[in-house]
């Protein structure tokens, strides 16, 4: 795949529709165009202490973060048309479909691919199929991991180098 955008979500809590912090990365022709970070208020509003623990963010951080809808008013264009690609496609599809639940907002049919999904076949020996594991095994060393843009351009790497 030469063109995609690659997609990665932290919840506030267990409930997929906690998005919040999201992160984009965009390749086009194989290369990386345009990233797109945003912390995000998120619905429910509360922070479970595990979230908080795995990305390091909690209430105050995005209480005064803008609300989903208007953060994917600025990430819309710059996915239009493209497949989205995530590591662990079910979870960062769950919480995109969820959080369009959420603000009824009409959830268009993304075309979604997963990288772990691709790797547990390409990397068959790997000692488990971590986002960082995958990363190192296709030269690309993760740092900031559950970071959103972080993790997200480990994705677009894996991406470029599997799919």
């Amino acid at each position: 795949m030469k063109d995609f955008a690659a997609i990665d979500f932290e919840t506030a809590n267990n409930q997929r529709s906690s998005v919040c912090s999201v992160g984009i990365v965009v390749v086009r022709n194989d290369e990386i165009v345009d990233t797109f970070y945003s912390l995000i208020n998120p619905e429910p509003n509360y922070y479970s202490y595990w979230c908080s623990q795995v990305h390091g963010l909690t209430r105050e951080d995005t209480e005064n973060a803008p609300v989903f809808p208007d953060v994917w008013k600025q990430i819309e264009p710059l996915i239009d048309g493209l497949p989205l690609v995530a590591h662990n496609r079910p979870f960062d599809e769950s919480c995109l479909k969820a959080v369009f639940r959420v603000y009824q907002m009409d959830y268009p049919d993304y075309e979604f691919y997963d990288t772990l999904c691709v790797s547990r076949k390409v990397f068959p020996y790997l000692p488990n199929h971590q986002l960082h594991t995958v990363a190192a095994a296709c030269g690309y060393h993760l740092e900031n991991h559950h970071h959103a843009l972080a993790d997200a351009e480990a994705c677009a790497w894996i991406a470029r180098e599997i799919l």
